[in-house]
């Protein structure tokens, strides 16, 4: 009796899995073949103050989400001090999965300022053709993503510096024929509409008291570093990733017909 209450409490969970998948048009996640996606980039991706622990909550199982991202790094350093060549090291061990993906964002630290900067006519693009092109021969698919904004403001107004820089990464992907997930538009167009306030909400700690009072004003200001702190405009916290994770999740099942069925709903 005791063995057949068990079968029949399994033949039950068995039933209401597949019924639940049928009525809401879910793919069992089991059935998928193992797929891998690597995240390369800069802090704005990097686990600890990027999107990518966001994104890998997002996808199925059957993913191995790798984030081989770094922080301080620009599409030179990234390459220069040797993590580009770990990420080719991986992609010699393809046999588990069915296909490699391989997700590539810079921007924040290619601008001018920055210690590792490139210039955005020349190196910037060159960096992500070269990128893409090494991926492919590879046997692994590459897709671009371009910069998350940065969620500063004036006078209520979104100011999205990286404009141009996701400009030039998506005239590469066309360029090399891949997918790109415009993440810099979305994610402007989203802080814009959520204005500095809920903005900061994003970031890894709470805003200090000069950032709120100059956020309910619809500025930003330069964050005191007296005393010091974590917080700043451009990095995030766990909601942030969550947010911003979320949203290339939702690109990726817009761009990419192959990785869909990956995305939990």
């Amino acid at each position: 009796m005791r063995g057949f209450n068990v079968t029949f409490d399994l033949m039950l969970r068995t039933f209401f899995l597949l019924f639940f998948s049928s009525i809401t048009s879910i793919p069992l996640f089991a059935h998928l073949a193992a797929v891998r996606i690597s995240r390369v980039g800069d802090p704005t991706v990097a686990p600890g103050n990027g999107w990518g622990p966001g994104f890998c909550a997002d996808v199925s199982s059957r993913v191995t989400c790798a984030n081989m991202a770094k922080n301080g790094r620009s599409s030179s350093s990234y390459r220069d001090e040797g993590s580009w060549k770990e990420v080719m090291g991986a992609l010699q061990h393809n046999a588990e999965f069915s296909a490699t993906w391989v997700f590539i964002q810079f921007g924040h630290n290619d601008q001018p300022g920055k210690p590792k900067a490139t210039d955005l006519a020349t190196e910037f693009p060159a960096n992500m053709r070269q990128y893409v092109q090494e991926v492919g021969e590879a046997g692994a698919h590459a897709v671009l993503i371009t910069p998350l904004t940065r969620r500063t403001f004036k006078n209520g107004k979104l100011n999205d510096n990286l404009e141009p820089w996701a400009a030039a990464t998506k005239k590469a992907a066309a360029e090399e024929n891949v997918p790109v997930l415009d993440l810099n538009a979305e994610s402007a167009a989203a802080i814009q509409k959520m204005g500095p306030v809920e903005a900061n909400k994003l970031a890894m700690t709470a805003p200090p008291q000069a950032v709120i009072d100059a956020a309910l004003q619809g500025d930003s200001v330069t964050v005191p570093t007296n005393p010091p702190t974590t917080f700043d405009y451009t990095h995030l916290g766990e909601r942030g990733s969550v947010f911003f994770g979320r949203m290339v999740a939702g690109e990726v099942s817009k761009a990419i017909p192959e990785l869909r069925p990956y995305i939990k709903p």
